[in-house]
């Protein structure tokens, strides 16, 4: 096989395999080549993955090591995509009764979907992540995408418990309208105790929904590892959760007048870019 067919395929299984660590005999056997030329061709592409900012390429040295692929975006990706995400968001098209903000056409996006992932997968690369929950319904997509680029589990809490997913630990919590108590549950056999859960939802209120998630984590003696919005509303005083990030902040909707105000979220600024 050609250095560059080689090239071709190793980078396809390295991206199909984030956070994996491969055996370099496994690519030499593969390939019929030589280690050292295995070695080679991943210098190249790790140089190639660092110039454009595009993913981190980590070498294990011993018997047991190998080579993984670490989905990263570079800051500058990250800047861009916020804007022009935050500008889209900006249609007064999208404006919903109760000063909701439609969202489903990004949620839907697969191009979105694998940015909004691969970005999330960015911040929290080296967290020890277990797992990442939310929702339903709409949390759904958004969850799998980081889940994809972290090579874990995505699990859902849910406001009905379904016959399918056997018991089922429930918590209550304040909804997003704060004058309404709803519940959640997740079933039993889905989180193991002590671990590390990532959670991400695609609108934020007040916070209320999202404290529900850490309730219901901490009753699977687990732990929040981070918490992640696609979008946060800005203009409610009322917030009922810290320490949360989120890629784009709705600083006003004005029905009346038709109008969306949106800006990049606290994202970039809590997020470490400096891997390359």
């Amino acid at each position: 096989m050609k250095r560059s067919e080689r090239l071709v395929d190793m980078t396809k299984r390295l991206m199909e395999r984030p956070h994996e660590l491969i055996p370099l005999p496994f690519f030499a056997k593969q390939y019929g080549a030589a280690k050292s030329s295995i070695s080679e061709d991943l210098t190249i592409l790790k140089h190639t993955l660092a110039a454009n900012q595009d993913g981190i390429l980590e070498t294990v040295a011993g018997a047991a090591g190998g080579v993984r692929y670490v989905p990263f975006w570079g800051k500058k990706h990250a800047q861009n995509y916020l804007t022009d995400l935050a500008s889209r968001i900006e249609d007064p098209d999208r404006i919903l009764a109760g000063g909701f903000v439609y969202l489903s056409d990004i949620l839907g996006n697969p191009q979105d979907l694998e940015r909004i992932g691969k970005l999330i997968a960015t911040r929290y690369a080296y967290s020890n992540i277990d797992v990442v929950m939310t929702i339903e319904t709409k949390g759904i997509a958004l969850a799998q995408a980081v889940a994809r680029y972290l090579n874990v589990p995505f699990i859902i809490a849910r406001k009905r418990s379904k016959v399918t997913e056997g018991a089922t630990m429930s918590v209550n919590y304040i909804s997003s309208s704060l004058d309404r108590v709803s519940k959640m549950e997740l079933p039993t056999r889905v989180l193991n105790e002590n671990s590390n859960v990532l959670l991400v939802d695609d609108f934020m209120m007040a916070g209320g929904t999202l404290t529900g998630m850490q309730q219901l984590v901490k009753e699977f003696n687990s732990n929040i590892a981070g918490i992640c919005v696609l979008c946060e509303a800005d203009f409610d005083d009322v917030k009922l959760i810290e320490g949360h990030l989120s890629l784009v902040k709705i600083k006003k909707v004005d029905a009346a007048k038709r109008v969306i105000l949106a800006e990049p979220g606290n994202f970039v600024v809590h997020t470490d870019f400096n891997r390359f």
